[in-house]
Formats: C-alpha cells, structure tokens, sequence
C-alpha cells in the first residue's frame, strides 16, 4: 500500500489509537480488540518499554489489515528505529524539521505536533502529511474553527484530551481525525482483560467521527 493510500486510509475511519505504556504481552490481544472496533490505526509511543518490538509484531500479525505507527518521536534517531521496526507513521508531540525529513525521505507519513498556526505552517512547509493539534482539548474546539478558517488547506488532527463527549466536536470543527489513548484503552479493561469493552469504545469513538462528519 503506497503513502496516499495509506493516508487516505487514516482519514477515512478518523481515529488513531495511541497505545502508551501497555504491557508488550498483551499488545497484540489490545490491538485485536481495537481492529475489532473497527479502529484501523494504531500508534505505539515510544516513551512504552519495548515500543520497536511491539510494532514490529503488530505489523507481522496484522499485516496491511492496519496501519502501525510511531509516537513520541522527538529526534532523527527515534525516526530511524522507528521505521526500521516497521511504523508506517510517524508522530511527535512537538514539531522537528529532522523528524519530518527522515520520515519524508522514507516515504512515511510525518505528523507533526503544533498548536499555533506559524507552527502550522511551517509543519506543512517542511513535508508534514497531517498536523497534530496538541494538546486539543486544552485548545478547544472554538480554537480548531478559528485555525481552520486561513489554514483550510492544511490537515489538522486533535489528540490530548480528546474523548467520546467531544470527539464529534472536534470534526464538525474541522479536524480529519483525532488521537485517543486512555479514553479508548483504560487500564482497567487491560488488567483484567476485558477487551470486549475496548472494542466496543473503538465502536462508539467511530461513530462519534461519523457523527461529526454528518
């Protein structure tokens, strides 16, 4: 699959799941649950033990069923790993021109974090595929329309804060899509294993994204 199907792909289900300090052995039952939900990204933060490793086995198990990327990307290093192991994207909380440029020369997709709109810009000047809006929540969805209003030709994704009660906000804002860790994946649900709770929040956060949309 090429990078503008790939992209294409992210936005058309419009969430991501962000996978942050999951326990590795539990991965690939996490990552079922989540494609179950009909989630089709998943991001694994590299600040997760075992991060290079986790994506590696998510990508041999699933296969182009979804696409595995990156996060908490800060320096070309991180960038090199990070697609050496397989990510298929590349995410930071903050904006790197090395970042964007490893990913950009390896035909991955790079989505930068930002949060004002010179950050915009220069993100997108710089090769970024999307942009992060980060932290969204603490932004809000007031700020995400007035963005858009100059800035209509530059993608914007929100992730930091973002949960069912304002997900559909976010994308009748304008958002393409949004990032979601804790909300979609609690910890409690991991302990004791009850993945059929995940799925069912990857269910209703597409539905959110639908909503938005409609």
């Amino acid at each position: 699959m090429n990078k503008l199907n790939k992209l294409k792909n992210i936005e058309k289900i419009g969430v991501v799941a962000i996978l942050r300090k999951i326990q590795e052995e539990k991965v690939l039952d996490v990552v079922e649950a989540i494609y179950e939900g009909g989630v089709n990204a998943i991001e694994v933060t590299f600040n997760t033990v075992g991060a290079e490793r986790m994506i590696t086995n998510i990508k041999k198990s699933f296969g182009d069923k979804l696409l595995v990327g990156a996060g908490t990307i800060i320096n070309e290093e991180q960038a090199n790993i990070a697609i050496e192991a397989g990510a298929e994207f590349i995410l930071s909380p903050s904006l790197h021109y090395d970042v964007i440029k490893v990913a950009t020369k390896n035909d991955i997709i790079a989505i930068p974090g930002v949060y004002t709109p010179t950050e915009m810009v220069l993100a997108h000047q710089w090769g970024a595929d999307i942009v992060k809006l980060f932290p969204a929540g603490s932004a809000g969805t007031d700020y995400m329309k007035l963005v858009k209003a100059p800035l209509d030709d530059i993608p914007i994704m929100a992730v930091g804060g973002i949960d069912l009660s304002n997900t559909a906000d976010f994308i009748k804002a304008g958002a393409i899509g949004v990032g979601i860790g804790s909300a979609l994946t609690p910890q409690k649900y991991i302990i004791y294993e009850e993945y059929d709770k995940i799925s069912e929040l990857g269910q209703a956060f597409v539905e959110e994204v639908k909503k938005g949309r409609a």
